[in-house]
Order: C-alpha cells, then sequence, then structure tokens
C-alpha cells in the first residue's frame, strides 16, 4: 500500500468533515470558525490579539492531525481545550475590565459563548478519544 498523496489526504480530509452531521458541519464552518477569525480583525485590543494567538496555535495543531488522521479524529479536540480553556478565563477577566460600548466587549461575548459551547463538545470529544474512540468520520 501506497502513502496517500498530500492532495489525496485533503481530499480524504475534506470528506470525513462532509460526513459530518450536518448541523456539526454548520457549526463549524458557519458559527466556530468565523467567530474565531474575527479576532484578527481586533488585534489592535487586548481581547483580539490573544484570541487571533489561540485561533492560529489551534489551526497550527490541528492541521497535521487531520492530515495524520486522514480526516475529522476526535483528537483534534485536545488543542481546542489546551488552548480555548486559558483563553477563556482570560476573555472572563477582560470582561469584567471591557466597557460594554466598545466593539471588544461583542468579541469577548461572542468567543466567551461559542469557545464554550465548543469546549463541552471538545471535553466529550476528548474522553472518548482516550476511551479509545479513535475512528474517523467518512473511513469505512
Amino acid at each position: 500500500m501506497t502513502t496517500p498523496s498530500f492532495v489525496d489526504r485533503h481530499i480524504t480530509t475534506w470528506k470525513s468533515f462532509r460526513s459530518l452531521p450536518v448541523w456539526v458541519q454548520v457549526w463549524v464552518a458557519g458559527i466556530l470558525v468565523p467567530v474565531n477569525a474575527a479576532a484578527f480583525w481586533f488585534m489592535d485590543t487586548p481581547a483580539g490579539w490573544w484570541a487571533a494567538l489561540a485561533a492560529a496555535l489551534v489551526l497550527v495543531s490541528n492541521y497535521p492531525v487531520m492530515l495524520a488522521c486522514e480526516g475529522m479524529s476526535r483528537l483534534m479536540s485536545l488543542p481546542h481545550l489546551i488552548i480555548w480553556g486559558p483563553l477563556q478565563v482570560f476573555l472572563l477577566h477582560r470582561l469584567i475590565t471591557a466597557s460594554p460600548g466598545n466593539p471588544e466587549f461583542g468579541l469577548i461575548l461572542a468567543l466567551l459563548a461559542v469557545n464554550g459551547i465548543s469546549l463541552v463538545f471538545d471535553a466529550i470529544d476528548s474522553w472518548r478519544w482516550f476511551a479509545g474512540e479513535r475512528d474517523v468520520p467518512g473511513h469505512a
């Protein structure tokens, strides 16, 4: 058996993503990624800077996992817990000090809500991965 090419791994990863339930695809592509990507527009604020750094770290840590597993492995939840957990603590502190009229305040609320929900899913997926559920959606 030959090792899949770089392009083949991306195609398989895309197929894995598309095999997820529609609500998960909408959650990830329509809510989770856009809200975290919005941080890059707020990098002149403390919350925006730290959230953009966290988004970049999650991307850099999950990309190799996606390629190695050729899909959306539950293992991808671990970087979220490690990176977004501390970010949530920082954002809560920042929420207390930010002015409600400031655009940063809205970003903080969105990140706290979206990443907070995601962290619940991530905790469950991490638990399941450690319990031995290593299947990758879209694989036979």
